[in-house]
């Protein structure tokens, strides 16, 4: 293991979306067959597959689950050919697993990494979440205000009126009383199914996707990676755990958090440089789905680069 090595991120992030690449592919054959695990595993062994020929000494610290329950991509567990740069990995083989299967928008396969001891490792517990996109001031919305709170003064900060604002909420019968409260603002709110990772992006560029602001609790792993891409893209998300009982927080402790209550910034969850890539496996508004062209598949990635500011949005054709 090679611990001088450099977090060179602009030659790690090409290898990244590789890897990203390959876990989409993988799971084309299973898109509309109603098979969320069967999907979920082919996502899991093309890219625990990819990350073992890089030339990295990578722990993943956001995957699939403790290692007794995930027999690969498990937290914890060591990827890469130990021949370079040490760096936490934070992964989601397949953000949107019933979306596959059902075939529906916006399915993706996302990674991203940096520098060892970098990312919160946040346990697979839920996460109440916040973001909004670029060019607000810092704390301009915040957790312990109301979600009528938060569109009042996100409104006020954009100079627009409430019914300006729209808001993407994850449609669960949890978040009924935000989404009647939010209603009652005069905002929109854009329902999601699932994928809460790439409904925090959406932020990220108002102008395109019409969304500025996300709430709602899902899992803390993918307040994490939201938190990496949106280190890369621009504006603010802030956390805080959710405990349903006491192994949850067992779990937490066992991830090194003893403070239950904190709300982590964006740049707590992710403090130094990082480097993101996602696939689209179904059609969706970040990247496009996986298409057939003749005698291959095409894949779109985008890869970002919070060093440089760096957005690539990659199309490359596989052979079949």
């Amino acid at each position: 293991m090679s611990k001088s090595a450099s977090f060179n991120d602009a030659l790690l992030s090409l290898a990244l979306a590789r890897v990203s690449e390959q876990a989409a592919l993988a799971c084309r054959p299973l898109i509309g067959r109603g098979d969320e695990k069967a999907a979920d595993q082919a996502a899991v062994n093309a890219m625990r597959q990819e990350l073992g020929a890089m030339d990295i000494a990578g722990t993943v610290v956001i995957g699939e689950g403790e290692r007794d329950e995930a027999p690969m991509l498990y937290i914890g567990e060591e990827v890469g050919t130990g021949n370079g740069p040490e760096v936490d990995i934070a992964l989601d083989p397949l953000e949107g697993t019933t979306i596959t299967a059902k075939a529906m928008p916006n399915a993706l396969t996302v990674i991203s990494m940096a520098p060892r001891g970098t990312m919160l490792h946040a346990p697979d517990v839920y996460m109440d979440k916040l973001a909004v996109g670029p060019g607000y001031p810092d704390g301009v919305v915040s957790l312990d205000m109301s979600p009528a709170e938060r569109v009042t003064a996100l409104a006020k900060a954009k100079g627009v009126e409430p019914s300006e604002i729209t808001v993407c909420v994850l449609e669960r019968p949890r978040h009924e009383s935000t989404i009647a409260e939010l209603r009652a603002t005069g905002a929109s709110i854009f329902l999601i199914g699932d994928g809460d990772v790439a409904g925090v992006m959406h932020c990220a560029d108002p102008e395109t996707t019409g969304i500025d602001m996300y709430m709602g609790s899902g899992g803390a792993p993918e307040g994490v990676l939201a938190a990496g891409a949106l280190k890369c893209l621009g504006g603010q998300i802030w956390g805080r755990l959710l405990f349903r009982n006491d192994d949850e927080r067992a779990r937490a402790e066992k991830a090194g958090i003893t403070d239950f209550d904190r709300v982590y910034t964006r740049d707590e969850m992710v403090s130094s440089d990082v480097i993101f890539a996602a696939t689209g496996v179904t059609q969706g508004s970040l990247v496009a789905g996986l298409k057939p062209r003749g005698d291959s598949i095409e894949t779109q990635t985008l890869l970002l680069r919070s060093s440089t500011g760096e957005r690539r949005i990659m199309t490359c054709r596989h052979p079949i």
